[in-house]
């Protein structure tokens, strides 16, 4: 495929068969001219089946939508592959856990067209999830005290943020700026904001541009989560330093906080006082926030147990990735990663 199309929707994709339908479905309904997009899905192996339904989209929609293999299974590498091989003027890296308005992408180019100083524009993401413990978990995650300060997931206005999760790119940011961090699992969207904003280019959060997104919806599943991120953060601070928010480090000082208490209160106990004021501090907190965004007694005492088992998972990973910094995987510096695409 060769130039010719205006914008270049990217996503890595990896055991979604539960969600591709629905996001598929919600790209089929965009506003935005399909002869003038092309959709590329970067497959990272996937066993459930996923891959074989997006061949039956392949087929369907032949000049509309490609799917390339990503050995890597990581996302930065998935992004880089799909890039290289697309030929938008702008490029969309959606995620295959959203569902998006119908104006989504044509508000974004709308955006980027009108307004030169923007080097990436999102959305404001809507937590959703299936059942009653992901309907909790969901408005956990919405909530500042679940992830604190993060614009996207709490309904912030309108204005110029560190990062927009979902967002849409010039093409030339990549071609002056390099691709994706391959170093990194998690946090590439940090670090790329990062790049944009280093280099003088800003990125803007829009209200009016609206997504869904599908959390995980099981006590396991969030833990899991919460510890990857937690660790990933701690290496993308060391790998790319600035480029991760204070938010991100505060589960990690609250679980030192308590250990260190913990033990040197064995030695002096007047710390044991200190130890439970803490604690007494957290669980109001806790409790407050919980009956804030609860609508009923039952979801109330599930967001009481949903938010230290988030907190202490996410501070249980970060400690965790300080003790993966000594791998000498970590200390590599980034190596340029040149993207030009189809179109050039």
């Amino acid at each position: 495929m060769t130039g010719g199309k205006i914008v270049s929707v990217i996503v890595p994709v990896y055991n979604e068969s539960k969600y591709i339908n629905g996001l598929i479905g919600s790209l089929l309904k965009q506003d935005f001219p399909r002869e003038n997009s092309e959709w590329l899905f970067i497959d990272g192996n996937s066993s459930d089946g996923t891959k074989e339904i997006l061949g039956t989209y392949e087929k369907e929609y032949p000049e509309l939508i490609r799917v390339f293999d990503n050995p890597r299974r990581i996302a930065p590498c998935a992004m880089n592959i799909g890039i290289e091989n697309s030929c938008g003027r702008y490029i969309v890296r959606l995620d295959a856990h959203s569902e998006y308005a119908e104006n989504y992408i044509s508000l974004c180019v709308d955006y980027l067209e009108k307004n030169p100083e923007i080097s990436n524009v999102g959305g404001v993401a809507e937590t959703k999830a299936k059942g009653f413990t992901g309907g909790a978990i969901a408005k956990m995650l919405s909530s500042k005290f679940g992830v604190g300060n993060s614009a996207f997931r709490t309904n912030a206005k309108s204005g110029y943020v560190d990062t927009v999760p979902f967002g849409a790119f010039r093409r030339e940011i990549f071609e002056r700026l390099g691709g994706f961090d391959e170093r990194l699992a998690r946090d590439e969207d940090n670090e790329i904001n990062y790049r944009i904003r280093k280099n003088g280019g800003k990125v803007y959060l829009a209200d009016d541009i609206r997504l869904t997104y599908y959390c995980r919806d099981t006590v396991r599943g969030i833990a899991s989560m919460a510890v990857k991120n937690g660790t990933w953060n701690v290496i993308a601070m060391k790998l790319c330093p600035g480029s991760m928010g204070i938010r991100h480090f505060v589960p990690l000082c609250f679980v030192l906080s308590l250990a260190a208490l913990s033990v040197a209160g064995i030695f002096f106990r007047p710390l044991w006082f200190v130890l439970a004021a803490e604690a007494a501090l957290y669980i109001l907190c806790d409790f407050f926030f919980s009956a804030k965004s609860a609508k009923s007694v039952r979801e109330f005492f599930a967001l009481i147990f949903l938010f230290p088992v988030f907190h202490i998972s996410y501070g249980i990973g970060s400690l965790g990735g300080i003790f993966r910094l000594f791998s000498k995987k970590f200390r590599k510096p980034r190596k340029e990663k040149t993207v030009n695409g189809k179109g050039n």
